[in-house]
């Protein structure tokens, strides 16, 4: 019997040839979609999911309250791990990890031999990290990696670059960046094989290595410092809620003073590590994470791309009802029962989705390079040897068989033998409603995706082009990674301002739309600590503010040899209840206990700008005037050139003059401006490939449906062509149909797509109004799509030759 079931749906399909392909392509492509949406997904969900006992690994993260700002990081201060280790026995271990980014060495210059280049993403890391953490060692052992001063393991495609084919273990390398140069002893490699992890790092150093990691270790600060990310690991079957009601106790037996002096509230967290990739909301995370919803939504995408290709075969099966109707008779004649010929339609319902998953897998395997890219993800292969995999696919196949199938195979097994053999089956075979029905659905998900687009893109234009408040065109940007090159600024800047197109030349530890890493509470004189606004702050010298374009508003701005001066903006002018025309000439005090109280003048008032990315609203912020060069580790050069290959030139051999031995590279800072957005980029790749997708399936079923439609009506349009219509009057007369239904669809998409937008544009303080007009074009292209789709069958059947149609009658 099932043999005869394979046997009927084969021929049936190499019959309907151009009905197959239509359903195979569709189901192809959803299905292609589809997988690879939730391949996506699972790769999101599976961070840190390698590590040993992982579900007793915590991070500790802090909330900070400060004159009634809040902030929930994902930091701490370096005492607090270790001091949970010794307090309470629920602790098993603890390690502790900083970013070397956040204090100036953003990049190394590693050197073996004769080999030297800039690597970024170091972090310095206790002893005990790799017990905690599960990284595939190519080389070297997990257990004594760190464990020594002055050790270090690296990622394996910097092994590679420095050692080639060499064992890397053993092998001394130096290391130079802001903190001086040393010389580090390699104690294994790792790769990235074991899984993926919230620690990106190509560079894990021994905390116990001087500079900045013994700082670390010597730091006492319970309120302030908080830069450092300390996870504990604990104990088996230990209740972490109630182990995190301990610590308001703990935390006031070590840092009430601290806390007191400095009028702040702070509270620790304990955060599951497994859920640190998918939680958005903490500041300064190490890498970024991924909203659920967002994954939501690209699940629900996957499934309605899946339906979409459902509802093509539906819908093209149920067109086809004529044709195979008096097939049903016959065969119900010869004695078939209903659930005979249910089981055979869909039984050509699962063989379609299995030859559409046939193509959908080696698409996804020439595609996928396209779609990591798409996604800035790193799917791999190797997943076809995950049984995840085949029990998803197994589970599509199933459920797109059965959705696909099961309408069509009620609807034509239910048909009445006698009326169908004697050709009475008009009544039987309308299934108007629900086709129109299942076409409004396909552009109704069509719509809000375009919709999505149009929103996405006009949002990503605004950041583009909103005046930030500075001048970010024609700004290049050098780093000084190293003591070294620190030491050669000042000549490489005198040299720059030699150079015609260059206008001016400041010297910072930062650069604007770069996370500031430096705060301090300040208060006007009568106030204190506990009154004191947080304001974020970069230190610079006499240049900044014109080089950047920052407009004064009151007052003046740096000159030559100030000291103690600073440039506040509007924002901390208002907090701190001054008036911006009588604010210059006002002290500013602060004081972090031990070290006494002390003072700065402001200099002028600077007019609001956004020095961060549009997510954020304006933060009170400052300009610190230094003369002592050593704070400074960037270089802003406002330039104006239009010939950026030329100058560029020039300045690279005034470079490799002056700073000599350190590899010439640069930024733009529109370029590092527009990087902010990576995220919203990435959306809007994704929502574009998937919309795309959703459309050309659409499109496919219309298609389809447009064929069937004319060919039922060939003899109405043959007598219409002979009564004097013309070929636009009968298109218009084919096409009508499918304009009232993206008519309604976009009715009901607009309100969905309306809401779903507005969410998304919430996380952004700076943001564009949604308009009708957005909806409009929404609608008005997925009308071209459509008309373009049924035109084309319309038109071929509009010249048809009447004779041919009309010649039975």
């Amino acid at each position: 019997m099932l043999k005869s079931y394979l046997k009927t749906a084969w021929r049936f399909l190499l019959k309907n040839k151009t009905f197959s392909l239509i359903n195979i392509v569709g189901l192809a492509t959803g299905t292609l979609c589809c997988l690879y949406i939730l391949l996506y997904v699972q790769d999101q969900y599976s961070y840190d999911k390698q590590h040993k006992d992982v579900k007793d690994i915590y991070r500790i993260t802090t909330t900070l309250e400060l004159t009634g700002d809040k902030h929930d990081g994902a930091a701490s201060s370096p005492p607090i791990a270790p001091a949970m280790k010794n307090d309470f026995g629920e602790v098993l271990q603890y390690t502790r990890l900083v970013n070397t980014d956040g204090f100036g060495a953003k990049q190394h210059l590693l050197r073996y031999k004769e080999k030297s280049f800039y690597q970024q993403d170091a972090v310095y890391v206790d002893s005990t990290f790799f017990d905690m953490f599960n990284f595939h060692f190519v080389s070297g052992n997990a257990n004594k990696a760190l464990a020594e001063p002055y050790t270090i393991v690296l990622l394996k495609p910097v092994a590679d670059k420095l050692f080639g084919s060499e064992d890397a273990v053993g092998k001394m390398i130096s290391i130079d960046n802001s903190f001086g140069k040393h010389d580090f002893k390699v104690m294994g490699v790792i790769d990235e094989s074991a899984g993926e992890s919230h620690i990106k790092a190509s560079i894990f150093m021994a905390m116990n290595s001087g500079g900045l990691g013994d700082y670390v270790r010597k730091n006492t600060a319970w309120a302030g410092n908080n830069f450092l990310y300390a996870y504990v690991k604990l104990r088996p079957n230990t209740n972490a809620a109630a182990l995190e009601k301990k610590l308001p106790e703990f935390l006031n037996k070590y840092g009430a003073d601290q806390l007191k002096a400095i009028g702040m509230k702070k509270a620790l967290h304990l955060q599951p590590v497994t859920s640190i990739h998918i939680t958005p909301g903490h500041e300064h995370e190490l890498t970024k994470t991924l909203d659920p919803s967002f994954l939501y939504i690209m699940i629900l995408v996957a499934v309605l791309i899946q339906v979409v290709a459902c509802i093509n075969f539906m819908n093209l099966s149920t067109a086809r009802a004529s044709k195979r109707a008096k097939e049903v008779g016959v065969r119900k004649v010869i004695g078939a029962d209903q659930g005979d010929l249910m089981k055979q339609f869909l039984g050509e319902s699962f063989m379609l989705t299995l030859i559409g998953v046939a193509v959908a897998l080696p698409l996804l395997v020439v595609l996928l390079p396209y779609l990591n890219q798409v996604t800035h993800s790193d799917i791999r292969l190797t997943f076809f040897i995950n049984y995840k995999l085949w029990v998803m696919l197994a589970g599509m196949v199933l459920v797109t068989g059965l959705v696909a199938g099961s309408y069509p195979a009620f609807y034509l097994s239910a048909f009445k033998a006698i009326k169908v053999i004697k050709g009475n089956f008009t009544n039987h075979i309308s299934a108007g409603g629900i086709r129109k029905t299942l076409v409004v659905f396909q552009f109704w998900l069509s719509i809000i995706l375009i919709s999505g687009v149009i929103i996405i893109y006009s949002q990503l234009n605004f950041v583009k082009n909103k005046d930030l408040g500075f001048d970010q065109n024609q700004k290049l940007i050098f780093n000084f990674y190293t003591a070294t090159t620190q030491g050669k600024m000042k000549n490489f800047a005198n040299d720059l301002k030699g150079l015609a197109e260059v206008k001016t030349v400041s010297n910072a530890d930062n650069y604007l739309s770069q996370f500031v890493p430096h705060d301090h509470g300040v208060y006007t004189a009568g106030g204190n600590m506990a009154t004191a606004t947080d304001a974020q702050n970069i230190n610079t010298d006499e240049f900044f503010a014109k080089a950047n374009g920052i407009k004064i508003i009151a007052g003046r701005d740096f000159r030559i040899g100030d000291s103690s001066r600073v440039l506040i903006n509007e924002t901390l002018c208002k907090r701190l209840g001054l008036n911006p025309q009588t604010a210059p000439g006002t002290r500013l005090y602060t004081q972090y206990a031990p070290d006494p109280v002390t003072f700065v003048e402001v200099a002028g008032v600077m007019k609001d700008f956004n020095y961060n990315s549009l997510h954020m609203q304006v933060k009170p912020f400052m300009l610190v005037y230094q003369k002592d060069p050593q704070y400074f580790n960037v270089m802003v050069v406002s330039t104006d050139s239009k010939n950026y290959k030329s100058l560029l030139g020039k300045m690279e051999s005034l470079w490799r003059k002056d700073v000599i031995d350190a590899p010439f590279e640069y930024s733009f800072l529109d370029t590092e401006v527009q990087k902010q957005y990576e995220t919203e980029v990435t959306l809007s790749q994704i929502i574009n490939a998937f919309t795309v997708m959703a459309i050309v399936i659409s499109c496919l079923g219309l298609f389809g449906l447009a064929a069937f439609s004319a060919e039922q009506r060939s003899k109405e349009i043959g007598v219409r062509k002979v009564l004097g219509a013309s070929v636009t009057g009968i298109v218009q007369l084919l096409s009508k149909d499918f304009v009232k239904l993206v008519l309604i669809a976009l009715a009901i998409a607009t309100p969905v797509a309306w809401w779903a937008m507005s969410k998304w544009l919430q996380a952004f303080e700076y943001r564009v109004n949604i308009s009708w007009w957005m909806f409009a074009l929404a609608g008005m292209l997925a009308m071209i799509i459509a008309l373009v789709t049924v035109s084309s069958q319309a038109i071929k059947a509009a010249r048809m030759n009447p004779v041919k149609s009309l010649k039975a009658e």
